[in-house]
């Protein structure tokens, strides 16, 4: 970026979290936000005023971004390039050099041990950290394998003294999360909790082969490096129903892969499915192997092909994590 003065419009991006580091700034006059990503929305850190600089830690590491900034109101800011800093500092004491390297990296790694403490306080505050839902859910899995006894429905009824006994006595984890996780997994259809008065349950496992399936799948994407993990945001469910909707409805390759209209979807969704869904919503999904690239077809028509049983298996475990992610920790 050239230096010089910069005016920003109120909600104007100056950089965003992980972009390159190439400048700092001094704000002139207005308010400059400093932002965190947190899932799919953004905290506010700070709020910057006129006089105030920001982005200059990265002049002595040239590390990315390690947050955003927008103006909150219409802005201008100074503009300082490193390459013009880089200049200036070259002449500076070698121990001046020295002491600003240190306090700038003393600063980061402060920073880091806040972001560490506030992670571990959140996860702590959650009803259901990730490692606490794969043992519940197994729990009530080895239950209904070991006790079950399969009703006319098909479905396994599992008793309730037993279901306890393993969750305190033998796995160590607390009723109240186990009661929360079975009402939960009842609203989701996988389960049903019946009161029978007395304190007495009769609790019921209606799609025992998916909570076993979902143990094994969640246990293996927790252990699976950051990295390496694929990712469903809680805003890409209505898109992969829609897309399951109207796959089941289309016949498969013989590798499973279906082909639907992205441009029928998008003009039909509404009516069949209550949500408008467009013929872009699908793109992130592409673009983390999930589906294959958009086609056009003939008329304009958009067309999406994917695998039909590999996205009707993963969608009701992203509806089970998320599900249990909406739960308050002293809910």
């Amino acid at each position: 970026m050239p230096g010089g003065a910069t005016k920003l419009r109120k909600g104007d991006i100056l950089f965003r979290e992980g972009d390159e580091s190439d400048a700092m700034y001094v704000i002139k006059s207005g308010r400059i936000a400093i932002t965190k990503a947190k899932g799919n929305s953004e905290i506010v850190l700070a709020e910057l005023k006129p006089g105030e600089m920001l982005g200059e830690m990265a002049f002595f590491d040239a590390k990315p971004r390690s947050a955003g900034a927008k103006a909150i109101s219409d802005a201008e800011v100074i503009v300082l390039p490193f390459a013009a800093l880089n200049a200036q500092f070259k002449t500076f004491p070698e121990w001046l050099k020295a002491m600003v390297k240190t306090v700038n990296s003393h600063l980061r790694q402060a920073n880091q041990r806040i972001k560490n403490l506030e992670t571990a306080q959140s996860e702590s505050e959650e009803m259901f950290p990730p490692h606490s839902i794969t043992r519940l859910c197994a729990i009530i899995s080895l239950i209904g394998f070991k006790s079950g006894e399969k009703a006319e429905d098909g479905s396994l009824v599992v008793p309730s003294g037993t279901l306890r006994n393993y969750t305190i006595q033998i796995f160590q984890q607390p009723t109240n999360k186990m009661q929360k996780m079975m009402e939960v997994l009842s609203g989701l259809g996988i389960m049903k909790v019946e009161e029978l008065g007395e304190g007495k349950q009769r609790i019921s496992i209606l799609k025992h082969q998916l909570l076993t399936d979902f143990v094994d799948w969640y246990n293996k994407y927790l252990f699976t490096e950051e990295a390496k993990r694929v990712t469903v945001s809680e805003k890409e469910l209505p898109v992969m129903r829609a897309l399951t909707f109207y796959g089941r409805k289309a016949e498969p390759n013989d590798k499973g892969v279906v082909k639907v209209s992205l441009t029928d979807i998008q003009n039909n969704s509404m009516r069949d499915l209550n949500q408008l869904i467009s013929v872009n919503d699908a793109d992130s999904l592409a673009e983390k192997g999930l589906t294959e690239d958009k086609q056009s077809g003939d008329g304009g028509v958009v067309l999406l092909s994917f695998n039909l049983a590999e996205m009707e298996k993963i969608l009701p475990f992203w509806e089970i994590v998320y599900a249990l992610k909406k739960i308050p920790g002293r809910g």
